[in-house]
């Protein structure tokens, strides 16, 4: 198995989905969020560091205590974006001796083992310094743009460039890998587009154009399932699933 330290981004609150607890402990046919991505990521790295905040630290220590699972708790000081969050984990012990990052975002509960291993497998055998999963859908929240030779040239966040009206288009679905050396310099840069406009919060997929500009090899595979699309925003969308 290649060098991996797997990541669950689930330091957002509940409040926003009606919620008093972190979302990614919302049950899923009696199964927290949580534990489901813990199970998923257990072949690849089995005491993967999830990313919290401050509040959310005790209930989800709860959760891994009583379903007997492992994870190193980092905690998110302050909500200042996806970005932030990630270089949160930079100084977790052993954390350096990690040669690619395998980030999962914590609400969604539905990304299957086969996808997941096509994204890893392909990551390593291609020797790629950034790969993520996408799908093609009829109203894509994020779009990934490529060039005529199908090169990723960059992902738009349409929320923050204004966009209301979406478009059909090829979208990710919050699963990534990517070389640790290289993304986090990156982060840490005061690179275009970094902070938010509407949210003025330190994002992440920003840092996909950089990549590409140096030449770096970044990959989106269209292997997505429609079903690993399903996030918790509102207790709506997961309500044909409960």
């Amino acid at each position: 198995m290649a060098n991996i330290c797997a990541v669950i981004a689930a330091a957002g609150e509940g409040s926003r989905a009606g919620l008093p607890y972190p979302k990614t402990l919302f049950p899923i046919k009696g199964k927290p969020i949580l534990v489901r991505i813990l199970e998923l990521l257990a072949p690849y790295n089995d005491e993967p560091i999830v990313i919290v905040n401050k509040d959310g630290k005790e209930p989800i220590n709860e959760c891994l205590l009583k379903n007997n699972l492992h994870a190193k708790l980092v905690v998110q000081s302050m909500p200042r974006g996806m970005g932030d969050a990630v270089l949160c984990i930079e100084n977790t012990p052993d954390f350096s001796n990690f040669e690619h990052v395998l980030l999962v975002w914590g609400d969604i509960p539905f990304i299957q083992p086969k996808t997941l291993a096509g994204m890893v497998n392909h990551h390593i055998k291609k020797g790629s310094d950034f790969t993520f999963v996408t799908r093609l859908v009829k109203q894509a929240y994020t779009m990934v743009l490529r060039d005529k030779l199908g090169n990723v040239t960059r992902l738009v966040e349409t929320r923050e460039k204004g966009i209301t009206n979406l478009e059909s288009g090829e979208r990710d679905i919050g699963l990534f890998i990517f070389r640790r050396s290289l993304i986090f310099p990156a982060l840490r840069e005061e690179l275009p587009n970094k902070w938010g406009k509407s949210t003025g919060e330190h994002g992440f997929l920003y840092i996909i154009e950089h990549l590409v500009s140096k030449g770096l090899q970044v990959e989106a595979l269209p292997i997505a399932r429609e079903i690993e699309l399903v996030s918790l925003n509102n207790i709506e969308d997961v309500t044909p699933y409960l």
